[in-house]
């Protein structure tokens, strides 16, 4: 276990910085092995109707389905996250179990996790099935490349309300550039 403080950035333009308690993801990933195969990694959040009542919504497809690349999950920056502010994490910041990568919009984070499975397959998001246009696969953060409704170029501190310009990557693009190399035709971005 250990603590990290990362940058968490919305999509709707806002931000903050999270201490989080966890471990990462890499290190799951070396115990339980990556099978050839595997080219994603698929996180599916819990759907428990009597506790969750935004579930009662039967127009969305629930479970929450979020992914990523074996090769995103393996960065070190990619962190399993079970604790928040030197606390054990509470069930609206996604407890027992969430997923965290500071270079992607918050809406890529699966929370209240009970499964990971490493699949062949680039599994269809929650977002991405509800509007595609709007939300891809990728979700890294860039200030160039606005949400159809409104723009990415700043964002607002929350508990500040201080505007400051958005950075590629959440300003970790040093560590994670390179997972996007030859992937030109692809939708990088929300």
């Amino acid at each position: 276990m250990e603590e990290r403080a990362y940058r968490l950035r919305c999509v709707e333009a806002w931000s903050m910085v999270v201490p989080w308690t966890g471990f990462p993801l890499s290190a799951l990933l070396a115990q339980v092995g990556v099978k050839s195969g595997a080219k994603y990694v698929r996180f599916e959040t819990a759907a428990m109707p009597a506790v969750m009542p935004g579930l009662r919504q039967s127009w969305y497809p629930w479970p929450y389905i979020e992914g990523c690349t074996v090769a995103e999950a393996g960065n070190d920056l990619s962190f399993v996250v079970l604790g928040a502010y030197g606390k054990p994490l509470l069930p609206q910041n996604g407890a027992p179990i969430r997923f965290h990568q500071p270079w992607k919009y918050g809406f890529k984070a699966g929370k209240s996790l009970v499964r990971i499975s490493l699949v062949a397959e680039r599994p269809k998001t929650f977002w991405e099935a509800i509007q595609a246009q709007e939300y891809g696969f990728w979700g890294n953060i860039n200030p160039e490349v606005p949400h159809p409704r409104w723009s990415q170029a700043s964002e607002r501190i929350l508990g500040t309300g201080e505007r400051v310009p958005t950075k590629l990557f959440n300003g970790y693009g040093e560590f994670v550039s390179d997972l996007y190399t030859g992937l030109q035709s692809e939708r990088l971005w929300a």
